[in-house]
């Protein structure tokens, strides 16, 4: 038995497959314009306006406040406990000790000396300085 195809469905797969490679081809890079002014002045508007809007903290920003005035090392469960009891962090998530964990992990990985947290012990992280 040999193999027939339908006509209509073939034209409509090509016509498919045209009309997504067209979509691709016509989309163009538009650069931004190039701002006027000094770097620093459009810098420090900017931190003026953020510091009349308080702005949550990060995770990694208040677990590194938190060790940096802890006596030792924290375990991620202790040093999300004092996190939210301080008020500096907010999370709805169900696991937020497993979430600053390997925020940490990855931020001694990825900046080596210059991370601001070191790992203490198994499961235990300090701040560093």
């Amino acid at each position: 038995m040999s193999s027939t195809r339908n006509p209509k469905t073939a034209k409509a797969n090509k016509a498919q497959t045209s009309a997504k490679s067209k979509s691709r081809k016509s989309k163009t890079h538009v650069k931004p314009e190039a701002k006027s002014g000094p770097v620093e002045g459009v810098y420090a508007a900017a931190n003026s306006e953020a510091s009349s809007v308080s702005k949550p903290l990060s995770g990694l920003d208040a677990a590194a406040i938190v060790l940096r005035e802890a006596s030792g090392p924290l375990n991620a469960q202790d040093l999300i406990g004092l996190m939210l009891e301080r008020g500096l962090w907010k999370t709805e998530g169900k696991t937020p000790a497993a979430t600053i964990y390997a925020a940490m992990i990855r931020e001694i990985r990825s900046k080596g000396s210059a991370s601001r947290f070191r790992k203490a012990d198994r499961g235990r992280f300090a701040a560093v300085g």
